[in-house]
Order: C-alpha cells, then structure tokens, then sequence
C-alpha cells in the first residue's frame, strides 16, 4: 500500500472548512530541514501564528514548533481552511527568507496534515500529546525549557 504524501488527492479529499471546529495541523519544512533550531526564525513563525489569532481567522489553542515541523492545534474562526494555513505558511516563509537573506527560498513543504477533532476526543490530552513533542524527541528534559511552544490551558 502506498504512503500518502501531503499533496495526495486522497488527503485532501473531503477536507472541508467548518467555523467552530477543532482542527490539528502538522505540516513540515521543506526536505525536513531543521531551521527553526535557529531561534530568531522560530521566533518569526511563532510571530506568524499569533498573528492568526489576532486577524481573527482563529484561535490557538496550542501549538510546538520543532526545528522542522510544526504541530498546531486551533479553532477556525472564519474562513477556509487551506486559505489559514497558507496564509500562515507563506507569511513566516516570508520572514523566515528576510532574515535568512534568501527571498524566495522554500521554507515548507507543500500540504499539510490536518486532524477536525471529534467531539468524543480528549481535547486536553491532544493538547498535552502536542506540547510534549520535545520531551519525546529528546530535545529537552523538561517541556517548561523548550521555548517555542504555547497553550491557553493543560
């Protein structure tokens, strides 16, 4: 059986948008390379997200920015979904490519992974599955030391 790349048409098959409802994306750097181990270029997508919230498209419950990838986890306030996410991914591409010096450089790859939660699910626990991403990659020993993530509650 075949793996199922983010630009699959079977992925986005019956992806749809509905306002109200939970959603979990991951999507990764472009050939999993490790930019935001850099600090000022995590902080520029971080910078991106919050500003989501802040046009109010949606609401950020939580969210992990690893050193290739990122996991989030928000309510859709208005809008599309696919336009959300590639509003956010072309923003912070743009500010990751200004401070790194390389405009237009591919920053993501294409397509994401996205999860609408079911009301059954345990939203708290995908919040803490989310956060604790760095404790199980090994990147810190404690979750309170990795500086690129945040949740409204746990």
């Amino acid at each position: 059986m075949d793996k199922l790349s983010p630009r699959s048409s079977a992925l986005r098959k019956g992806r749809y948008s509905e306002p109200g409802r939970i959603y979990h994306i991951t999507t990764s750097t472009h050939k999993r390379t490790p930019l935001f181990a850099d600090f000022y270029l995590a902080r520029a997508v971080v910078r991106q997200l919050r500003q989501c919230d802040t046009t109010g498209c949606c609401s950020t419950l939580c969210y992990v920015l690893m050193p290739d990838h990122l996991h989030w986890l928000f309510q859709l306030q208005d809008g599309n979904l696919a336009a959300l996410v590639g509003r956010l991914k072309a923003r912070a591409a743009s500010e990751v490519n200004h401070y790194r010096g390389s405009r237009g450089a591919v920053v993501w790859q294409q397509g994401y992974y996205d999860h609408a939660l079911r009301c059954d699910e345990d939203l708290r626990e995908v919040a803490r599955y989310i956060v604790a991403n760095p404790l199980r990659a090994g990147l810190v020993s404690s979750v309170r030391t990795y500086p690129h993530w945040d949740a409204i509650w746990l």
